[in-house]
């Protein structure tokens, strides 16, 4: 009778964690604490699938303007904070396109260079306004593990902000 009961509880537990959803996650976020504007780490586990973005850059402010970037100028791609809602707004995009979301983030590298205004320190401040307005939001609650570096330059003069993300569900 032990024996049976052993088995009956155990086949209860292994139907509870199959019908559980948070048991059956593919994607963990792991907050600080205390919680923070990103995560400490992400836990994706088999069978989550995940997609890597390349870099991406700023789109000019003015999109008819057609001069070959080297010609543009800061000016035309906006301050660090413009240029990382440009930046979040294409990978919103190109994540839809994969059918993703800026939920499914786990991941992000920001680049940044040093804005001449600001003696060539980059604008962390502006960056992390730009950010805010994608993560821990309405839109979306969540956010996501980054790190952020100062770089002495990005494929172009006018570049301020490049992101690399990285998403899994």
């Amino acid at each position: 009778m032990a024996l049976k009961t052993r088995i009956m509880g155990a086949a209860l537990a292994a139907v509870a964690l199959l019908t559980n959803p948070a048991a059956a996650q593919t994607v963990v976020k792991h907050a600080s604490a205390p919680a923070g504007l990103i995560l400490q780490s992400v836990t994706v586990k088999p069978g989550a699938t995940t997609l890597y973005l390349s870099g991406q850059l700023a789109a000019p402010l003015d999109p008819t303007k057609k001069l070959p970037p080297a010609q543009l100028t800061i000016a035309d791609f906006g301050d660090t904070k413009t240029q990382t809602l440009s930046v979040l707004a294409k990978i919103k995009a190109i994540l839809a396109e994969h059918d993703f979301a800026m939920r499914d983030i786990i991941k992000l590298t920001v680049f940044v260079a040093g804005d001449p205004k600001m003696g060539g320190k980059m604008d962390f401040a502006g960056m992390n306004d730009g950010f805010k307005q994608f993560f821990n939001t309405a839109e979306n609650p969540t956010t996501v593990a980054r790190s952020t570096v100062q770089v002495a330059a990005l494929a172009g003069p006018a570049f301020l902000v490049e992101i690399e993300a990285t998403a899994a569900k």
